[in-house]
This record gives C-alpha cells, sequence and structure tokens, in this order.
C-alpha cells in the first residue's frame, strides 16, 4: 500500500514538474486557418463542415477565411448547418470572388496609391459584408487569393474594419515571424516556419518530425508562431476548382463553369484521420497552444502606438536613424520608419509652436509615400537651410501627416524639396541639438538619408506572381514599387 502511495506521489509530481516546464520554457503558438473559397463543388461544403465540427470537437478554434461568393453560395443551398458550424471558429475575409478575372493585383497593377485603395474598396467590400451578414459578426483578418497582393488593399481593409492580415506569400515579411505592415499585424511569409502536412497519406511521420524541428528552432530564439493552412476543398477534390476555370486569365461565363475531379472517398477518409491525429499531436506538445487571429493581435500588441515618448527617448531613436533608416528594435516596442519619422516630426512640430521640447509625444500612425520623391525643377538644390525655412517646413511636413495619415512625397523648403529619407536624415541632427541645448539650430546642414527597410520587399519578377491563374508572363512591377515606399510601415512584432 505505502509503495502504490509512492508511485502515485511520484507521478503527481512528475506531472506537476511537466506542468511547470511548460509555463517556464518559451512558447509556441500555432495558428490555423483555412480559405473556404471553392463555390463550385458541393462537396467542398461538407469537408468544411466536418473540419469544422472536428475541431470543434477537439477544442481548437481555427480561423476560416470566407470568400464572399463562397458565403452567399452556401446562404443560397440553405446550408445553414455549415454556417453554424463556422461560426463557432473566428471569421476572416478571403476576397470577393477569388479567382474570377480580374484578380485584384491585375485590377491593381497599374493603380496609385489613392484610386488604388479606392478601387479595391468598391470591388472587395461587399463580400465583406455578405460575409459579416452571413455568419453574424465581422471578420477578423484577410488574406489574399493565390499571390494577388497588394499594399493598397491595407487601407481599405483596416476601413473595412478588418484588423490583421493572414496569409502566405513571398512579396514582404521580416524573419519567418509576425511583423506589423501598412497598420497591420501581418502573420505573411513564413516560409521555414509553415507546419502543413500534405493529404496524401504518406506524410503525417514526416511533419510530425518536421513540426518538432520547427519549434525547437523557434525555442532556441525564445519562442515565435507557427503558421499552417489549408483548403477544405483539398479533402475533396483533385484538382483546384480554380484551376479548372480560370487558369492563365481565362474568363468562362457561369454556365460553363465546371465541377474538379473529386478523390476517391477512401483518400478523403484518410486524409481526415492523418490530420485529426497531426492536431492530436501538437496538442500534445508542452508549450504549443493554438491561437486564432484574433488571439494573435492581443500577443502581438503594437504597445508603440499607444505610450507617449519623452524627449530622452526621442534623443535614442533618432541616434537610432544613422546611418540607416529603417525600423528599430526598443526593449518594449518596435518602431517603423513611419513611427520614427511621425515622432520626431510631431516633437519639432511642437517645439516650433512653443519653444519648449513637448514632454510626451505619441505617434501618429502614418502609411507610407504614395508616390517616390522627384527633384524640383530649376536651379541647383540647397546644402544648408536657414532655421526659418526649414521650421516651417517642420510645420507643413507635420500637418500633412495629420490631415492625410501618410507621409508627404516630399516635404517643401521654400523652393527646395527633400524626399522623406533626405528630410529625416536632416532632421536627426535637430532634434539631437534641441533636446540637448533646449534651443533652435540658426541654420540646417542638408543631409543625404539612406532607407534601407525596403529590403524586405521582394523584387517583381514573373515568379512572385506565379498563381496560375493570373495570364501567362504577369507581374506587376508598379505594385511592387507601392510596396517599397509602404516598407516606411515595415517593423517586427513583439510578443507581450
Amino acid at each position: 500500500m505505502a509503495l502504490k502511495t509512492s508511485i502515485v506521489v511520484l507521478m503527481a509530481a512528475l506531472s506537476f514538474a511537466g506542468r511547470v516546464h511548460a509555463q517556464t520554457q518559451p512558447q509556441v503558438h500555432v495558428v490555423l486557418w483555412f480559405d473556404a473559397e471553392d463555390y463550385i463543388l458541393p462537396e467542398d461544403d461538407d469537408a468544411t463542415k466536418r473540419l469544422a465540427e472536428m475541431l470543434t470537437r477537439l477544442k481548437v478554434k481555427a480561423t476560416l477565411k470566407v470568400v464572399g461568393e463562397k458565403a452567399r453560395v452556401l446562404e443560397q443551398r440553405g446550408r445553414t448547418d455549415v454556417i453554424a458550424a463556422l461560426k463557432r471558429h473566428e471569421i476572416g475575409y478571403h476576397s470577393n470572388t477569388h479567382s474570377q478575372q480580374p484578380t485584384i493585383a491585375v485590377y491593381l497593377q497599374h493603380a496609385g496609391w489613392d484610386d488604388g485603395r479606392i478601387e479595391f474598396e468598391r470591388r472587395e467590400a461587399q463580400g465583406s459584408r455578405d460575409v459579416a451578414r452571413i455568419f453574424g459578426k465581422t471578420p477578423v483578418a484577410y488574406g489574399q487569393p493565390g499571390s494577388a497582393w497588394a499594399p493598397q488593399s491595407y487601407p481599405a481593409l483596416r476601413a473595412m474594419g478588418i484588423g490583421m492580415y493572414l496569409d502566405e506569400a513571398d512579396h514582404v515579411g521580416i524573419d519567418d515571424q509576425p511583423f506589423y505592415y501598412g497598420g497591420m499585424l501581418n502573420v505573411f511569409k513564413m516560409r521555414s516556419t509553415l507546419a502543413r502536412m500534405a493529404l496524401d497519406g504518406t506524410d503525417l511521420a514526416a511533419s510530425t518530425a518536421r513540426f518538432t524541428k520547427i519549434v525547437d528552432a523557434l525555442r532556441a530564439r525564445d519562442g515565435g508562431t507557427i503558421s499552417i493552412y489549408y483548403h477544405p476543398s483539398e479533402w475533396v477534390h483533385a484538382e483546384f476548382w480554380d484551376a479548372v476555370n480560370f487558369s492563365r486569365g481565362a474568363n468562362p461565363p457561369r454556365a460553363e463553369w465546371k465541377r474538379p475531379q473529386t478523390r476517391p472517398a477512401a483518400e478523403t477518409e484518410r486524409a481526415f484521420a492523418d490530420f485529426e491525429k497531426y492536431i492530436r499531436f501538437i496538442q500534445q506538445q508542452p508549450g504549443v497552444s493554438f491561437v486564432t487571429a484574433t488571439d494573435l493581435m492581443r500577443l502581438y500588441a503594437d504597445t508603440a502606438v499607444a505610450r507617449s515618448f519623452a524627449p530622452a527617448d526621442l534623443r535614442t531613436i533618432a541616434a537610432a536613424a544613422q546611418p540607416e533608416i529603417t525600423f528599430q528594435r526598443h526593449a518594449d516596442a518596435t518602431l517603423s520608419a513611419a513611427d520614427v519619422f511621425s515622432l520626431l516630426t510631431g516633437a519639432m512640430a511642437g517645439f516650433v509652436q512653443t519653444n519648449a521640447v513637448p514632454a510626451a509625444t505619441r505617434i501618429v500612425q502614418l502609411f507610407g509615400p504614395a508616390r517616390p520623391c522627384v527633384a524640383p525643377i530649376g536651379g541647383p538644390p540647397a546644402q544648408v537651410f536657414p532655421w526659418e525655412a526649414f521650421s516651417r517646413a517642420i510645420t507643413d511636413a507635420d500637418g500633412f501627416c495629420r490631415a492625410n495619415q501618410r507621409m508627404p512625397d516630399a516635404i517643401w523648403v521654400g523652393t527646395d524639396s527633400l524626399s522623406p529619407a533626405d528630410f529625416l536624415a536632416t532632421l536627426v541632427p535637430v532634434v539631437e541639438h534641441v533636446i540637448a541645448t533646449g534651443k533652435a539650430p540658426s541654420e540646417v546642414t542638408r543631409r543625404n538619408g539612406r532607407f534601407t527597410a525596403d529590403r524586405y520587399v521582394a523584387d517583381d519578377s514573373t515568379e512572385l506572381w506565379g498563381w496560375p491563374i493570373f495570364p501567362e508572363g504577369f507581374h506587376a512591377p508598379a505594385i511592387m514599387a507601392l510596396a517599397r515606399l509602404q516598407a516606411w510601415t515595415l517593423k517586427p512584432a513583439l510578443r507581450h
């Protein structure tokens, strides 16, 4: 009896020790998301429902990004059972019609910043409204169809009440972990931290081993996030619904749409069984937890936008903006180059108005410039500016930012103009001088800025836009040029 009691006590102690170890080791979060998009194949409805119900039974909450047309088709088919099953999870948005032509990157390929934002909202907002109406909740996250990504979607999505960008492609990213871009948390370009298991019945053991390897790598860098995504149609189809109908720019009328081929029932059953085993394996890993888009927005909340910065903070930030302009990592927050621009310009605008550095300065969240700066015509550029002229430029830049919620394309000092990078580089020693002395300089020397955050944005190429729905040879240099300008908003996301 004493031996049995000792064993029970030992087992309890080991269990407690295991729980303590799981709580103290670096935590790993797994976001599981699905693109519910196939509105042609009816079998997809049942697969979507089955997956949602399986995960509910396993007490795993996923994020399901629903295409507007898929939501409308579920409603038209009377599939209230599917809708009810999905509502137990988080609902995201995955464009209005997905692959019907023209797709997002195609219709935005020559658009500018403002007209592109308006066009995206014009074409895509109705789908988001339909998803919200049918599921009874505003979508929490968005991701593009295929690789039809565009930076103009970010301000439109924020206007639509969507808080996070959740998808996978190669256009922009930082170190295969969550980041901020366009004022939104992004789980995007995760690459080495993607942990998909193939659904062909051959990959379960390899996938669990790969998952463990990813977890170990993340723990070595103090934890992080793993992304896993699927399409419910993958369980039932033998070919993607849109590839059958819209490949290489095809745009057949609805009456000619074809159903994709389906998998044998036995393969579908095996895929469901393996997927459940994979999810159960993940659940058993100590220190690993499933999270939703909403959980991630809380875990990676941008603390910088909620706090105030004292003059000593601004001095540190200004020093870090040399010799190159990029995002900054500090102990308790990260700052994008646009955050730095906002803080330093705002603080100096306050100094110009009151002759004192503000005791507390807050970030005005900004998008990047709308177009590259073009040098003015006529005369050589000035190399030294009187303080009176430069101070007016500071006030004008700050006013533009507050009025437009984006950075100016150029900052004018009389008939001269400075690019945002050159203006910020020129402003940095002004900030340091004013904070150190409490006085304005008599003149300001022009400096050239070196903006480098855009190195995290991909170069335009046909490979970047390799989605088979695009026309043959499609690529979008104008979209990627805007993406580089919006790299002013880029910064790593810190977990809390």
